[in-house]
């Protein structure tokens, strides 16, 4: 991966967000926005605060239990998929029950800050992250996480790999990978990624008749991961031998199972999400939430968590000190697929809406 591509892609999400904003769809705006959390004094960091995450599948969320118990917080971490997630927050607005929101992509963030859902507020360590991936106009989520996407597969039975994901519609690859639902943010944003270089304007959904067939041969072709399915196990003993799969992902799965596993080598390059950090508006513990999110986002803790989860961290001063092998492998030979993620953010909800309802069985 090389940063000053990616930092294109951040001005691109900063440019969905104004496309977003703007969008026919969008949420009734005219109720008072939220006001912002400051620093006042001490908190009493006994009290619970609830976190919801589409990061702490597979108990990652762990090793933020036990270091926050040693800092002195009381957190409460709730799992929950990317796009459930803002779904969830969404409904929950008027009596909410999360105080601070960790993952998810500034599309999922853009809708929320157009729910009223979120809260402006300004970390200790904002000068540590490039906010042209965050909320630099309002500074409602800041950058944490950086996230390219893949499909890995099994090196010992997949001996012919697809060179791009429109290979997955060739009848060689039928039943032979694995896509998650399109209720997660990595199934979506894959999908994105694909449908957006087939721009039309004068096709469904802004996407031309070519793209959709090639999504539709895709779904038909793949084996769509059902509740509860380790989807790992079925790479490794090669029953489903592909699978999506994001990075951070690929590292830990690969230390865990002492395994290496092929990476599609697109041309084109792999698409990036950026995760974030909120803090929920109607929190009983916005200030509380300020203190965890300027110690969760400083080096020493995106360090342990890259050592944990296997991630890039957005804080310049962690990504310094990372030392896996697999993960500086990753920043340094990853390229960044040139997503038009306006157009993404434009379009996904009916991109979604359309796969689930002609394309899944």
């Amino acid at each position: 991966m090389k940063f000053k591509k990616l930092i294109a892609l951040g001005l691109a999400a900063v440019m969905a967000v104004g496309l977003i904003g703007c969008g026919g769809g969008g949420a009734d705006t005219t109720e008072e926005p939220a006001g912002e959390v400051v620093a006042d004094g001490e908190v009493d960091k006994s009290a619970k605060l609830v976190i919801y995450s589409n990061s702490f599948s597979n108990d990652q969320d762990a090793w933020l239990l036990d270091a926050a118990t040693k800092a002195g917080f009381n957190i409460e971490c709730v799992a929950v998929g990317g796009s459930e997630m803002a779904d969830r927050l969404i409904a929950e607005k008027n009596n909410p029950v999360c105080d601070v929101a960790f993952g998810m992509n500034a599309v999922e963030y853009e809708r929320l800050k157009a729910e009223n859902v979120l809260m402006k507020y300004t970390p200790e360590w904002v000068d540590k992250v490039d906010m042209a991936f965050g909320d630099a106009k309002d500074g409602m989520y800041y950058p944490i996480i950086v996230q390219p996407l893949f499909l890995i597969y099994n090196k010992d039975v997949v001996t012919n790999p697809p060179k791009a994901w429109e290979d997955l519609q060739n009848p060689e690859y039928k039943g032979l990978f694995n896509m998650f639902q399109l209720s997660g943010g990595t199934a979506k944003m894959i999908t994105s990624s694909i449908l957006q270089k087939y721009k039309d304007e004068n096709g469904e959904y802004g996407v031309s008749e070519e793209g959709w067939k090639i999504i539709e041969n895709i779904y038909a072709n793949c084996h769509y991961q059902q509740d509860g399915e380790d989807y790992i196990t079925n790479v490794i003993d090669g029953t489903v031998p592909m699978s999506e799969l994001w990075g951070a992902g690929v590292v830990k799965y690969e230390n865990e199972y002492n395994t290496e596993f092929g990476i599609m080598e697109v041309e084109e390059g792999a698409p990036f999400v950026v995760e974030q950090l909120a803090i929920i508006n109607g929190s009983k513990n916005a200030e509380l939430a300020l203190e965890f999110i300027n110690w969760f986002g400083a080096a020493e803790q995106m360090l342990g968590w890259s050592n944990n989860a296997g991630a890039i961290p957005a804080n310049k001063d962690a990504l310094a000190q990372v030392t896996d092998q697999k993960i500086v492998d990753m920043i340094n030979n990853t390229k960044v697929q040139d997503v038009d993620w306006g157009f993404v953010a434009e379009n996904v909800t009916d991109w979604v809406e359309k796969i689930q309802l002609e394309y899944l069985d």
